[in-house]
């Protein structure tokens, strides 16, 4: 394992569209362990493959229930709305209010190349949206309700 560069804002990778993985493979399985452990070494609850620079649809999510590694997740259900602060281990120093929805159902792949669907209701729902939006191009910049703060 190794830890990997975190890209910040103005990067251009950030704003791509990721590709599908179409194959798991050692490759795969590297990026994962590279990214969890960054991302234990950033102090944050989830990291997409593009902020390490990897335009492959990969996140890793552990919100302190343990780590959830999703390859080609999609949102494939979506309830209510939550709004709370968010910040992004790319856009450091800043946070804003987004809303959300508070309850997602997300089918992915795990390392193994098995299908799984994962539920999240609250923390872990924003962080399910806010990782895929990464898949996207997306920032939580781009979401922000009013300022961001400092």
């Amino acid at each position: 394992m190794a830890l990997r560069i975190i890209r910040k804002e103005g990067d251009p990778v950030l704003r791509k569209k990721s590709k599908v993985v179409e194959k798991i493979d050692s490759r795969i399985i590297t990026l994962l362990d590279d990214m969890a452990e960054t991302m234990y070494d950033a102090d944050g609850v989830g990291l997409a493959a593009p902020q390490v620079g990897i335009l492959k649809r990969v996140v890793i999510i552990d919100i302190g229930g343990g780590l959830i590694e999703l390859i080609n997740p999609e949102i494939i259900e979506q309830s209510g709305k939550q709004s709370d602060d968010e910040g992004c281990l790319s856009v450091p120093g800043k946070f804003g209010k987004v809303t959300r929805p508070n309850k997602v159902k997300v089918r992915a792949f795990n390392r193994k190349g098995e299908e799984i669907i994962i539920e999240g209701e609250g923390l872990l729902a924003r962080a399910l949206c806010h990782e895929i939006d990464h898949l996207e191009g997306i920032l939580f910049i781009d979401k922000v309700e009013g300022n961001l703060q400092r």
